[in-house]
């Protein structure tokens, strides 16, 4: 059945001209790891792009050239900075002149597992002091469903500016993967859902300037509602590969081998893998979005909550793993040097948010060990009062246990293989070197 095509009033049919001709001008709130690769793409697409953030720090770097996003270059960013496309700022004020803005703030739990909404409410408050007609504005913080419509849309409108006729709501879920070589911010298909059928399209019209593949959906909730099933269905997948490597641990079976030979199946199955625990900003903290939502419909999230304590045991476990190790080698916990290898919280980046790195070496400081990592990525590690260096990879030579908690890349793991006494390995790391020195999760 044929689409019925959208009927746009005089402000709604202004804006789509301005970001067809991309006369449009951008804005981006929260210059982090979503917020500046989208910027840099926008301003690639011939926008002229001002990115706003509440650091100093970021936007001086910014409008200096200088990346501190892995997934951005200097020689990526300098240009469009030196051309005028794209530039940085800490004053709200700038959204006076802006006709598109994209809100990509964090949007963390609070220690009781609840959405902290803080950042986001403050973003709306100064845009909405801002708002003009024939704005539209896109939020893309991961979110619980119904957070454009419940909390960003009363912010913004009044009675003078209504949404879809006056200004233009949407929700686009951020679905960047930092450090992957293969999909960044412009292939990555992207979903936007707005809050009347004149917002989604807007929104679809903006994203296909800049990016691959839009996907535009009914509503504001369904899109919300799509970054959370992504996550969701990771975090419960990889608690399953975890709960089954506890299993197989018990009566010992290589899970490794299992799951390997589990994926040579070609339909039905598909490869998750067990660690040491979750980490980043997403996998460990989006589920529970759609748990406190849940709970307030009288639903129990089930799944999530089960996945979510299987996965928070795993830490516990490597330094179970470590400690009997060690007692295998006549040695205790206490005293012991345990060299870590990898403490971002995934291969191939600097970020170590909710890293298990940081659980596994706090747990075993508090058993008594002696503990010091390496990590290409990462130079220096607040860890509970303690500040630690980053070490050579040499250092394994002088410890007693080497735990490999992040498998980058660059390691090199036949080395670590000859120079360490004793090696945990949580990630498989060394699959296909065979010595009696190396315990596998």
């Amino acid at each position: 059945m044929p689409k019925e095509p959208i009927i746009m009033d005089a402000i709604a049919k202004d804006l789509a001209e301005k970001i067809r001709s991309r006369q449009a001008r951008v804005g981006v709130v929260g210059l982090g790891y979503v917020g500046l690769p989208l910027a840099v793409e926008l301003a690639k697409a011939g926008f002229t792009v001002t990115g706003i953030d509440v650091s100093d720090a970021k936007t001086q770097r910014v409008n200096a050239g200088d990346s501190y996003v892995g997934d951005i270059s200097n020689e990526t960013l300098a240009p469009l900075v030196d051309s005028g496309k794209l530039r940085a700022t800490t004053d709200f004020a700038a959204v006076r002149d802006l006709d598109t803005i994209n809100i990509c703030v964090p949007t963390p739990l609070r220690k009781t597992k609840d959405p902290d909404m803080s950042f986001i409410v403050s973003a709306c408050e100064q845009i909405a002091a801002h708002l003009h007609p024939g704005m539209l504005v896109i939020l893309e913080s991961t979110t619980y469903p119904g957070t454009t419509d419940e909390l960003v849309l009363p912010t913004l409108a009044t009675p003078d500016l209504q949404v879809g006729r006056d200004f233009f709501l949407c929700f686009s879920p951020e679905r960047v993967d930092p450090g992957n070589p293969k999909f960044q911010t412009a292939n990555i298909p992207k979903v936007v859902g707005g809050c009347t059928a004149t917002c989604t399209e807007l929104g679809r019209l903006f994203y296909d300037q800049a990016l691959e593949h839009v996907v535009p959906v009914s509503s504001t909730r369904v899109a919300e509602m799509v970054k959370l099933l992504e996550n969701t269905f990771r975090m419960i997948n990889i608690g399953l590969a975890n709960e089954i490597a506890m299993m197989c641990d018990r009566i010992d079976i290589n899970v490794w081998e299992v799951i390997d030979a589990a994926a040579t199946k070609p339909f039905g199955f598909m490869p998750f893998y067990p660690g040491p625990g979750l980490g980043g900003h997403c996998i460990p903290i989006d589920p529970f979005y759609l748990s406190w939502k849940t709970k307030q419909a009288g639903i129990e999230a089930r799944f999530i909550e089960l996945a979510g304590y299987i996965n928070g045991q795993m830490p516990h476990f490597v330094v179970e793993k470590v400690r009997d190790a060690l007692n295998n080698a006549t040695k205790a916990v206490r005293g012991s040097r345990i060299h870590v290898f990898g403490v971002a919280y995934k291969r191939d980046i600097d970020d170590v948010r909710e890293s298990p790195a940081l659980d596994v070496m706090l747990l075993l400081n508090r058993m008594g060990a002696i503990i010091s990592f390496s990590d290409p990525h990462v130079p220096v590690l607040h860890l509970d009062g303690l500040t630690l260096l980053a070490q050579p990879e040499e250092a394994a030579e002088a410890a007693d246990c080497v735990v490999i908690i992040t498998d980058h890349s660059s390691f090199d793991y036949p080395a670590l293989t000859r120079r360490a006494r004793l090696i945990v390995d949580t990630r498989n790391a060394l699959k296909g070197l065979r010595s009696e020195k190396i315990v596998r999760l």
